[in-house]
């Protein structure tokens, strides 16, 4: 599918729905913020890596103009009051959780989907734009967690979150090009497939695989196997 076919079918996420998006992320930095006991700037810093630090990045690497965090009139108004809500609201909010699992859920397969799909527009080759849609998703969490100067959550081994954006945007990539099938049907099934991936990681205790010495544990099992075995040249009991 051409460059101009892929324009002209990308998704179009209703203005609704984005600012939504936004405003789930800015709530999750936001709440941790809060949880931390962070001044009100902190709270609204972490707000604004929440809901716009991935989209940032993607626009920075991308290099197309301006990031649209900044030259959109909307963004950082709602990141701003989402975080003022989240500063005197962070107790009740707290009691949410389930519903924001499944929102972040939601977000993070739709800024896959949005990060991919630039990546393609661009004209960038396949394994550039699973690494831009991966890297719109999870950027944010990325940035948050330089800020709180520890180790990001997305390189620990718990619920998919990386992992299920990197599924997805792969998803994307196949399904959109060598598959050739139309868009806008591909992005809606990829944000089904990156939000249930995450929510099942979280509900079904799912956590991310860790590294494996695949010759250490062929050498361990080797030796059980062995050691199983009866020396030669000597009878086993009973026979």
């Amino acid at each position: 599918m051409s460059t101009l076919a892929v324009a002209a079918e990308t998704l179009r996420v209703p203005a609704a729905v984005d600012l939504a998006a936004i405003v789930v992320g800015a709530l999750t930095g936001g709440l941790l913020a809060a949880r931390e006991g962070f001044a009100v700037s902190g709270v609204l810093l972490l707000a604004v890596t929440g809901g716009l630090g991935g989209g940032l990045i993607r626009d920075v690497l991308l290099a197309d103009g301006p990031p649209v965090a900044l030259t959109n009139r909307a963004y950082l108004p709602t990141v701003a009051i989402t975080a003022m809500v989240t500063f005197y609201f962070s107790g009740w909010l707290s009691r949410l959780t389930r519903l924001l699992v499944v929102l972040d859920a939601a977000t993070l397969g739709l800024f896959t989907v949005i990060g991919a799909q630039k990546a393609q527009l661009a004209g960038l080759p396949s394994a550039s734009v699973v690494f831009i849609g991966t890297l719109t998703a999870v950027g944010g969490a990325v940035i948050r967690d330089m800020l709180l100067a520890r180790r990001a959550d997305i390189v620990e081994p718990g619920p998919y979150n990386a992992v299920a954006a990197l599924i997805g945007a792969t998803a994307l990539t196949v399904l959109a090009g060598p598959a050739g099938l139309a868009p806008i049907p591909v992005a809606l099934l990829v944000i089904g497939l990156v939000a249930g991936l995450r929510v099942l990681s979280v509900w079904r205790g799912w956590e991310a695989p860790v590294a494996v010495d695949l010759p250490g544990r062929a050498r361990s099992r080797l030796g059980r196997v062995r050691t199983g075995r009866a020396p030669r040249g000597r009878r086993r009991p009973g026979s």
